[in-house]
């Protein structure tokens, strides 16, 4: 079992940064490994609420591992996607603070939890998870900042 917890500020409203995060399509935006995010339940245009679900393909280690994400809790200051596969479990655990005027303190909770015989590989993976979740102060907030919709005046990725 792997635990990844990081937590950055941005300089957007609390409100956009949850409506932005939601639609897990994006983590093609915002997180390393993913390269492909389609979402499964309905149009990409439909709102997200709670039960939606994506077809999410990641490259890991120079493997391309395939998931189905679904939005399990959707709050106005929490966001939980559980992805799996025959392999493993992946949580995205994420809670969200105002922070200021407009910005918004982020916590990213990753928890992925390896079934059969990939558990095996769990220690020797926990540290490329780590490294992982260290770009991901970087490229959750870039993305954040530069998407069109969360809008707002230039700001910083406060890391």
């Amino acid at each position: 079992m792997v635990d990844v917890r990081r937590s950055f500020t941005v300089a957007r409203p609390l409100d956009r940064v949850v409506a932005y995060l939601a639609d897990f399509s994006r983590a093609t935006e915002w997180d390393p490994g993913t390269q492909e995010c389609e979402r499964t339940d309905q149009p990409g245009d439909a709102p997200v609420t709670a039960g939606a679900t994506w077809h999410n393909v990641s490259e890991f280690r120079g493997r391309r591992t395939e998931l189905t994400y679904r939005l399990e809790v959707k709050e106005r200051d929490r966001l939980v996607f559980v992805g799996t596969n025959k392999t493993a479990e992946s949580t995205d655990d994420l809670t969200f603070q105002a922070d200021g005027e407009g910005g918004t303190r982020i916590t990213y909770h990753a928890h992925i939890r390896f079934k059969g015989v990939a558990r095996l590989a769990d220690p020797f993976l926990r540290r490329e998870f780590e490294r992982l979740g260290d770009e991901i102060t970087h490229t959750m907030p870039r993305a954040i900042l530069g998407r069109d919709g969360v809008g707002g005046d230039e700001g910083d990725g406060r890391a």
